[in-house]
């Protein structure tokens, strides 16, 4: 019975890091208000070492429409103002000294619905992963079968629960993904 409580748990892992990845992914998605998760994926040139934004700031959200991004280096701030600007995030950055202040537009309608395109593509690829995950545990389940490992009454009550598990990864991706939709087409 080993066998299949590692192949469930082996599942259970991958619809989590599945959920896991989607949340990562919806973060850094814009919505009209400011989140420093926006600034995750932008790369500083820093002396010629693509460097984490992070790593050379602290990064704050004093009002609901405004990022502050502390340049530690003030040698950096027009690199971190140029890394920013090409991020694609829309957004334009204002420095002041060693501060570089990022002042969040609000979104147009065509842009709220653009970016909610984005979010469920997202979650269909978590999907997509989440169903890989069921593939992989049917086969090795089958393969229990087959190497006479496991009985069959007892990989059959395995697969039930398989299901159970990739439906309510599912659902959690569904919930995951209506709840950042609702966030970015709140005005």
């Amino acid at each position: 019975m080993s066998m299949i409580d590692d192949v469930v748990a082996d599942l259970a892992g991958s619809v989590k890091k599945a959920q896991d990845a989607l949340r990562r992914d919806l973060s850094k998605l814009r919505t009209g208000r400011a989140n420093v998760g926006m600034l995750d994926g932008v790369r500083v040139d820093y002396y010629g070492t693509p460097t984490p934004l992070n790593q050379l700031s602290s990064i704050s959200t004093p009002e609901p429409r405004l990022i502050l991004v502390k340049v530690w280096d003030k040698g950096a701030v027009k690199a971190v103002d140029t890394a920013i600007r090409s991020a694609g995030l829309g957004l334009n950055p204002v420095t002041e000294g060693e501060l570089v202040r990022l002042p969040i537009p609000p979104l147009t309608e065509e842009r709220r619905k653009d970016l909610v395109k984005v979010a469920r593509k997202s979650a269909e690829e978590a999907k997509v992963a989440i169903r890989g995950a069921r593939r992989e545990a049917n086969e090795m389940l089958d393969q229990l079968v087959a190497d006479g490992e496991a009985p069959e009454d007892d990989v059959d009550r395995a697969g039930k629960k398989v299901q159970q598990m990739i439906d309510d990864g599912v659902k959690g991706v569904d919930d995951i993904v209506t709840a950042k939709e609702k966030d970015i087409l709140e005005v």
